[in-house]
C-alpha cells in the first residue's frame, strides 16, 4: 500500500531501505513509546547510530566532510524523512540538518567546525526563529540585535524551537538596523534562558528561549549582516516545510497501511470490514490522498533542488499535504472504531506528529494565502 516512488535510483532506494530497516529494527514504536518518557525524547546514542547512516550529513558539501546518495541533497533528505515519519521516530533531524546547510554555505570557517561534531551526531543544532503569536514569517521577527562594543546585544523571545533544550547551538534570526542576521549562539550563552514547552507531539521536544541582552561578537553572524532574510531565511522556511510534509506523507503512507490491514482482519455481521462497499470508496480517497501527497513532497524537492520555483512548489506541497494527511488518519481513526481512540493504539501517535506538523512554518490556509499573493489575487 505503500506509495511507489519510481524515481528512486537504485542508490536511492537501497539508502531508503536501509533507514527503514534501520528504524523498525532499532526504534519500533514500542521502543518509541518507552522514549516519550526521557527528557530528550531519544537517547544520544541512537542519534549517533543514525549520524553514522548518513541523517546528519547530506546537507553538508563534500568539501566539508559531507556528501549525498544522488548529487541533489534536500531530495536524498526527503527520503529520511518519509521513512521517521512512518516510524514516527523522534530525534533532532530537521532543525540539525536545516542549520548544518546553512552553515556549510554561509557560515564561516569557524563555524564550519563544528558540522564534524555535526555529521557524528554529537553536535545538536536548532533555529530560533518563530516569534511569540506563532508568526513565522521573517518580515516580522522582533528579535533585535543592537550593536554594542563592535558586536551586538541580542534581546527577545523565540518559540517552539525544535529540540531548543537539546541543542549544542543555536542559530538565532533577529532583526538589526540593515535588516535581519543570522547568529551562530553556544545554547549555554549567558542571557540566555531555555524553558520547555508541552507539545501535543509526545516524541519531539520544543522550547521556548528568551534572550535577555546577550552580547555577542561579530564572530557569531552566519553569512552578511542585514542580509539573512534573502540569503539564508528564506531557504531554512522552505527546507524544514518541505521535511514537514515529507515526514507527514510518510506517516500517512504508514498509518492507511495498517488500517487497511486492520479492516480485513475486522469482521462485522461475518464479513471483513474491507468488503464493505462504502469503506471501499473510502480507502480508494485515502489513497488518492496517500500517492499525491508523495507526488506533491516529490515535485517541491525537485524544484528546490533546483533553485525553480521552489517558493511555490513549497507551498502547494504543505497546502495539499499539511490538510490531507491529517484527514486521512481522521479517517483511519473512525474505521478503527473504539480501539481507534485509545491511547493503547499507535494511531494517535501519528495524528499527534502530523498536526503538529500541519501548524508549524505557516497552516495549508496561510500557505494557500501566500499561493494567491504569488499569482496575483
Amino acid at each position: 500500500m505503500a506509495p511507489v516512488r519510481v524515481d528512486l535510483s537504485d542508490d536511492q532506494e537501497f539508502f531508503r531501505e536501509t533507514a527503514r530497516r534501520f528504524i523498525e529494527a532499532e526504534v519500533p514504536v514500542s521502543v518509541v513509546r518507552e522514549w516519550h518518557d526521557l527528557p530528550d525524547g531519544y537517547p544520544q546514542s541512537w542519534w549517533q547510530a543514525a549520524a553514522e547512516l548518513g541523517w546528519t550529513s547530506l546537507m553538508v558539501p563534500e568539501t566539508l566532510g559531507g556528501g549525498s546518495i544522488s548529487g541533489r541533497p534536500i531530495v536524498d533528505l526527503t527520503i529520511v524523512a518519509d521513512e521517521m515519519g512512518r516510524g514516527v521516530v523522534p530525534g533532532p533531524f530537521m532543525p540539525t540538518n536545516v542549520v548544518a546547510d546553512t552553515l556549510g554555505r554561509s557560515g564561516t570557517d569557524d563555524q564550519q567546525s563544528l558540522l564534524e561534531g555535526v555529521m557524528a551526531g554529537e553536535v545538536v543544532l536548532a533555529w530560533a526563529h518563530c516569534e511569540p503569536g506563532g508568526d513565522w514569517s521573517a518580515g516580522h521577527v522582533a528579535a533585535a540585535a543592537s550593536s554594542s562594543n563592535g558586536g551586538y546585544l541580542i534581546t527577545g523571545t523565540k518559540t517552539a524551537v525544535e529540540a531548543g533544550a537539546q541543542a549544542n547551538r543555536l542559530l538565532v534570526t533577529a532583526r538589526t538596523p540593515d535588516g535581519l542576521a543570522q547568529f551562530l549562539l553556544p545554547s549555554d550563552a549567558p542571557g540566555i534562558t531555555i524553558t520547555p514547552q508541552d507539545s501535543l507531539d509526545l516524541g519531539r521536544r520544543f522550547a521556548e528561549v528568551r534572550f535577555e541582552g546577550v552580547a555577542v561578537g561579530p564572530e557569531s553572524v552566519v553569512g552578511e549582516p542585514g542580509a539573512a532574510a534573502e540569503a539564508d531565511v528564506e531557504r531554512q522556511r522552505l527546507v524544514t516545510v518541505l521535511l514537514q510534509c515529507a515526514d507527514n506523507a510518510g506517516s500517512a503512507a504508514k498509518v492507511l497501511e495498517f488500517t487497511v490491514e486492520y479492516a480485513f482482519d475486522r469482521y462485522s455481521f461475518g464479513r471483513p470490514l474491507a468488503s464493505y462497499q462504502a469503506l471501499k470508496h473510502r480507502f480508494a480517497d485515502m489513497k488518492l490522498w496517500s500517492e499525491a501527497s508523495q507526488a506533491a513532497v516529490d515535485g517541491a524537492a525537485d524544484a528546490l533542488a533546483a533553485g525553480d520555483d521552489e517558493a511555490r512548489m513549497v507551498s502547494v506541497a504543505k497546502s495539499y499535504v499539511g490538510d490531507h494527511s491529517v484527514d486521512l488518519m481522521q479517517d483511519c481513526v473512525q474505521i478503527h472504531g473504539g480501539i481507534g481512540v485509545t491511547y493503547e493504539h499507535d494511531l494517535h501517535l501519528y495524528l499527534r506528529r502530523a498536526t503538529v506538523n500541519r501548524g508549524l512554518f505557516g497552516t495549508p490556509a496561510e500557505h494557500r494565502d501566500a499561493l494567491s499573493e504569488m499569482v496575483g489575487y
